[in-house]
């Protein structure tokens, strides 16, 4: 996968110049290498601001009194036509598919459905997760979908189980553990101790189903589309989040909740034109969060992308801090340190198969080509 180059440096350890960068990213051989780094620079900010921004402006917009569940799941997807910025922007991969079927028009909406309903589900837990608990605590409970992670992708992937994998596993359900028993632990406005248990049920839960939609998607990649190339994802992103935008203009209509948004805006904390600004940014953020994802996956790697996914995690609860001043006890600290402690375990078990696969196309590479 990437080729690697070892040099000595007078009598210490081998010194590793890793030039998989310029193997894994079209982008490199177009670009100077400042260049390139500024693109990669823009896209990690996009994915670490837009998750926060998206999170913190979805608390507000609770705080402030609103209260629809259906809208605050379909801010969620419905600025997907952002997408198509990158798509225009962004050369075309010229990666060839491993198969010369491509799969047909009624496979592929297929897929899409499902997936899309999937994420729509998915979205409603977080929203009514978000709905019940402070922000911080909904963050560090989302850190448990690494683990998550990690088991689907071990019957779904064939991914290996190892022992940072596992101690990931456990130090992260450990972490969402203590924050489900601490006493101290309350929603926003005090909320019943009936709905925190709702609130924590439902994104413990959120965080299960994305983790398998990411490894229904990868499964998707490589079974029927096979093919993992820039516009084949950013098709996956654009499609299910319009299946899942669908999905939840009808929940919206179909409970009727839609009657309800004229009062809400009225009734708005800050006013109707806050209240405007909120749903839009909030739409807006969560698409730049998914214009970083997908330009991480382009300009570097799918491994990168999701290394910086995962880190980012751990920023919000920081932010929602200091936005919300959100109560801070010592258990909830204790729990956001483990909760760094598996996604460092997690991140570097990530470093080490990279390595090794990357050592391995070198020595191959040196037997092919003395």
């Amino acid at each position: 996968m990437h080729e690697i180059d070892f040099l000595m440096l007078n009598n210490e350890e081998p010194m590793i110049i890793d030039k998989y960068l310029t193997n894994q990213s079209p982008l490199f051989r177009k670009l100077k290498s400042w260049q390139w780094w500024v693109l990669v620079v823009v896209n990690i900010f996009f994915l670490i601001a837009g998750q926060a921004a998206a999170v913190i402006l979805g608390r507000y917009y609770y705080d402030q009194g609103g209260n629809s569940k259906w809208l605050a799941t379909l801010v969620q997807t419905a600025a997907f036509p952002i997408l198509y910025i990158p798509l225009f922007l962004l050369p075309a991969s010229q990666e060839v598919s491993s198969s010369s079927r491509y799969p047909s028009f009624v496979t592929l909406a297929l897929v899409y459905l499902v997936l899309g309903a999937i994420l729509a589900g998915d979205n409603m837990l977080y929203s009514v997760g978000l709905l019940y608990l402070s922000a911080s605590t909904y963050s560090l409970i989302c850190a448990s979908q690494l683990a998550f992670n990690a088991v689907f992708s071990y019957f779904i992937n064939s991914q290996k189980f190892t022992a940072l994998i596992l101690n990931s596993v456990v130090i992260l359900s450990l972490s969402a553990a203590l924050i489900a028993v601490n006493e101290g632990s309350e929603g926003p406005s005090k909320v019943s101790k009936w709905k925190y248990i709702l609130g924590f049920i439902s994104t413990v839960g959120a965080s299960a189903i994305y983790s398998l939609l990411l490894s229904l998607m990868q499964l998707s990649f490589q079974k029927v589309l096979k093919r993992q190339s820039f516009g084949v994802v950013l098709d996956m992103q654009i499609y299910t989040s319009f299946v899942a935008t669908c999905i939840c203009i009808v929940g919206l209509f179909a409970s009727g909740e839609w009657r309800t948004l004229s009062g809400e805006m009225q009734g708005f904390g800050k006013g109707k034109v806050s209240y405007v600004m909120v749903i839009v940014w909030t739409a807006v953020s969560w698409q730049v969060c998914s214009v970083g994802v997908v330009g991480l996956i382009y300009v570097v790697s799918s491994l990168f992308s999701n290394v910086i996914s995962t880190s980012s995690l751990a920023i919000t609860p920081v932010v929602s801090v200091i936005v919300f001043h959100d109560k801070v006890n010592g258990v909830k600290v204790i729990a956001m340190l483990m909760a760094i402690w598996g996604f460092a375990s997690y991140i570097y078990q990530n470093y080490l198969d990279d390595y090794r696969s990357r050592k391995s196309r070198y020595d191959g590479e040196t037997r092919n080509d003395p």
